[in-house]
């Protein structure tokens, strides 16, 4: 069994590898492609999207649906809800640091410079898309926990991610490793955080068989 999972651990590895490397790949032409196919309408609904995606919206949801997971005493959509703001902070915190460590300049801004850059100025926090690792991060969570509602809430980051770059925001790369991020930070809230009842309620059975 061990010798399973490490073998479809090191599968999923490469294929988000060759993926990363294929989306750094085509940023250029992605971007190129964008540009040429701009559309007033569209871009409305992608400011719209791109607006209501941000983390704040995330976050109200979020406690939104913790409130009524209490006031219906569901403890076990209380973990989720709960985690999922969890892996929201933890990725928002994750984003941040890497933005102002590793600069990148937007698509949008005219510079030779691709790489480095101002560290405290927006322009150049392209890398990695704060929008879709918090979503994915958010959503992530429902993924491990709930995985029918988690894949199909997993459109939403998507369609954040195609905003970002349909504006002029983010390249390719910015939001795929994005994505890879979050899905990260969601699994290991859900590893650590998520499932800790479900391993106690484990142990003390154990513990009253003996």
């Amino acid at each position: 069994m061990k010798r399973a999972a490490l073998f479809y651990w090191l599968i999923g590895i490469i294929i988000v590898a060759i993926t990363i490397a294929l989306a750094f790949h085509f940023d250029d032409a992605v971007r190129d492609f964008i540009a040429q196919h701009q559309n007033p309408t569209m871009r409305m609904f992608m400011r719209n999207v791109s607006w209501y995606g941000d983390w704040p919206s995330h976050l109200v949801l979020g406690l939104l649906l913790l409130g009524i997971a209490w006031r219906r005493h569901c403890k076990k959509w209380m973990r989720i809800f709960l985690s999922m703001l969890i892996a929201l902070a933890i990725a928002g915190l994750a984003g941040t640091l890497i933005k102002r460590t590793i600069p990148r300049a937007r698509p949008s801004v005219k510079s030779e410079l691709r790489w480095g850059g101002p560290r405290f100025s927006t322009k150049y926090h392209a890398f990695p898309s704060g929008h879709v690792l918090a979503s994915t991060a958010f959503f992530g969570v429902l993924i491990f926990a709930r995985r029918r509602v988690g894949l199909a809430c997993l459109a939403i980051p998507i369609l954040i991610g195609l905003s970002r770059m349909y504006l002029g925001a983010h390249y390719l790369s910015d939001v795929i490793c994005a994505a890879v991020l979050g899905i990260s930070c969601a699994f290991l809230v859900w590893r650590f955080i998520a499932r800790e009842p479900a391993i106690a309620d484990h142990l003390g059975a154990g513990r009253i068989k003996n």
